[in-house]
């Protein structure tokens, strides 16, 4: 049942690609990355994944609807698994198109008859034989998708994946191992943040990680221009007044952009570091700057900073992407009348912005700070700033 209901959706999915298609005029300009833009961003929305999980959700199923119907036929009939089936398409539709149509018929028989892990090794084996002579050319077009990302795991920690040449992975592997052995062995029994057992002592992969992130927040590269060798790591770090004094009894935790809560400690060691760290506490200060009007267009410094500390992330629906990398936009347009204030300003990454313009998408700022989306096929949804600004009364005295 599980195989004939995802057969089912990735055809609807399509369908609705089709549509969204054929009916640009409502997405505005009608560019067709625009329109897909808008499409995964509803899509997203209206299923509550990730704008990523969107997109290949639509890719895959352009693929197997008109690429590979075979199989989506034995898709809908429980031959294969939806796992089986999105494997084959992910590693087929990087191949030349030619080669992907002549190896489709025997993936399709290894995934009618092995399990999902027999089934990728085998499959890769197949490419790798087929695929060979291409080797140099199929590198040239991987390494154009390297890039690096962060997952989020438990207990305050994630992980920095990058997807960079193998020649350089190992090398950074290898270096970070060998500074890690020099320290070890040089400063044995001292900890950074002691063992969870008090022993005090790291173990090789502790070391590894200290020297990995030591390296690449206060380490530069002579061949980088000089501009970037001066780019140090920033981050917003927001810290209760009360706590970062000391009070007992303050329940509101710190918290740094992107990341979230962390603990008090660690909140007061920063907010004691460098430079690179922006404070923010959340003692209300009558002073702060909530509107400059239509005196001026860019937002003053002070004004971004509340902007972004309020909404902790880009305000599109479903999106993680930290305030700081995002772009202060009007919700109602500048050329519109719309005012430079906190009650008509919001971050949007690049990629909202350019939707919320051209994607065909009504967006309302509510006096609550939240931004309503309403869609082009006429669906709402509500992005909540993380954050609420302080409400003054005058004293009635």
């Amino acid at each position: 049942m599980e195989a004939v209901f995802a057969a089912q959706r990735f055809a609807r999915v399509d369908d609705l690609r089709l549509e969204a298609l054929d009916d640009v005029t409502r997405y505005g300009v009608g560019s067709r990355e625009l329109v897909m833009r808008s499409l995964r961003l509803e899509l997203a929305s209206a299923l509550r994944v990730t704008e990523n999980a969107a997109g290949m959700m639509l890719a895959r199923a352009e693929s197997l609807v008109h690429a590979y119907p075979t199989v989506l036929e034995s898709l809908s009939h429980a031959g294969v698994t939806v796992r089986h089936a999105e494997i084959l398409v992910d590693d087929l539709d990087v191949l030349d198109p030619v080669v992907a149509q002549g190896l489709v018929g025997r993936a399709l028989d290894l995934a009618q008859s092995l399990p999902v892990g027999s089934f990728r090794r085998a499959l890769r084996r197949m490419i790798d034989r087929e695929a060979a002579p291409t080797l140099t050319e199929r590198h040239q077009v991987a390494v154009r998708a390297r890039r690096i990302l962060v997952e989020p795991a438990a207990d305050e920690m994630s992980w920095v994946h990058a997807l960079v040449p193998s020649v350089e992975a190992h090398a950074i592997y290898t270096r970070v191992t060998q500074q890690a052995v020099v320290i070890r062995d040089h400063d044995r029994g001292v900890a950074r943040g002691g063992s969870p057992d008090g022993s005090g002592e790291r173990s090789l992969d502790e070391i590894r990680a200290d020297v990995f992130c030591d390296l690449l927040i206060d380490g530069t590269a002579k061949q980088h221009p000089e501009g970037a060798r001066g780019i140090r790591a920033t981050v917003v770090v927001t810290v209760p007044a009360l706590a970062l004094l000391g009070v007992e009894g303050v329940a509101d935790p710190a918290e740094v952009e992107g990341v979230g809560p962390i603990p008090i400690e660690r909140a007061r060691e920063l907010a004691r570091g460098a430079s690179g760290w922006m404070r923010v506490l959340t003692h209300p200060e009558t002073g702060a700057v909530v509107s400059v009007g239509r005196t001026r267009y860019r937002p003053p410094p002070e004004l971004v900073k509340l902007v972004m500390w309020r909404a902790d992330r880009c305000m599109g629906p479903g999106c993680g992407k930290p305030a700081s990398q995002c772009q202060i936009d009007h919700t109602v347009a500048w050329a519109d009348g719309g005012e430079t204030s906190v009650t008509n300003t919001a971050p949007l990454c690049q990629g909202h912005h350019t939707v919320k313009h051209h994607g065909g998408w009504v967006i309302t700022h509510r006096d609550d700070g939240s931004l309503e989306w309403i869609s082009p096929h006429g669906r709402r949804y509500i992005v909540k700033p993380e954050r609420h600004l302080p409400t003054f009364y005058p004293n009635a005295a």
